[in-house]
């Protein structure tokens, strides 16, 4: 059965089709990240109309470390072992359509309190390292595309969300690091993700990212949650600055 979606770009608007159900089936016993509510009805919105502003629900999903996740782990699933992952949320929305990512991004659910502290800072703190990591990355002018760098900013504690989410029997230890690892194996994210997860247990491979994040750090003075990439909080704060998507 094929299902259609239109989609809104610069250049124009555009129809997808896919076939359901999903081609591959990978076994993952992992609990689903919660995405905040907010994120939800935005991208619920937006599938109610004519056209779908993909930039828009890409900013949605990138500013929701749970919803993003989410995504990159149903675009893994789909994909299988064919090797053409793509980095870009906007990407996998396209390709899987919003109707799926949204049901993957509803399919975790905040419990009693769970918006509360601690779990509400970690989303604060991940969103807040991400678009300090773009800022840095997009002034550097260098090898790591901002959009990279956001996506590690924003994923840099995943290791520690069995943790903040009380998982049990998971199969992932107190490890926050080798659980990022393995998380990522599992959900088949892209290498450049993987790469990084690994980066940071294992320094010297490719430090690009992680010296990034940590600078993230730094720039921003905050530690609030915790984070595999410093070991304690940086005393300074400078202004909150605004990052787009290119």
């Amino acid at each position: 059965m094929l299902t259609t979606r239109v989609f809104e770009f610069s250049t124009g608007q555009f129809l997808f089709a896919k076939q359901e159900p999903f081609r591959i089936g990978v076994s993952d016993d992992l609990p689903a990240i919660p995405a905040l509510p907010e994120t939800l009805l935005a991208m619920e919105l937006q599938l109610h109309n004519q056209a779908i502003d993909l930039r828009a629900v890409s900013e949605a999903v990138l500013a929701d470390l749970g919803a993003t996740i989410q995504i990159l782990r149903l675009a893994g699933r789909e994909r299988g072992d064919r090797g053409d992952a793509s980095i870009r949320i906007e990407d996998c929305i396209a390709e899987l359509g919003l109707e799926a990512c949204l049901n993957a991004a509803a399919s975790g659910t905040f419990s009693k309190g769970a918006l509360d502290q601690p779990v509400h800072d970690m989303w604060a703190h991940a969103r807040e390292i991400a678009q300090a990591c773009w800022l840095i990355a997009d002034e550097a002018q260098g090898i790591i595309h901002p959009y990279e760098a956001y996506l590690a900013g924003l994923l840099h504690g995943m290791g520690s969300l069995p943790g903040f989410l009380g998982w049990s029997k998971n199969g992932l230890g107190p490890d926050e690091q080798l659980n990022a690892i393995r998380m990522a194996e599992r959900w088949r994210f892209p290498a450049t993700l993987t790469d990084f997860f690994t980066e940071v247990k294992i320094p010297g491979k490719n430090p690009q990212l992680s010296k990034i994040v940590a600078d993230a750090h730094q720039l921003i003075g905050d530690a609030s949650a915790q984070c595999p990439v410093l070991d304690s909080a940086v005393p300074t704060r400078t202004q909150t600055r605004t990052w787009t998507i290119k």
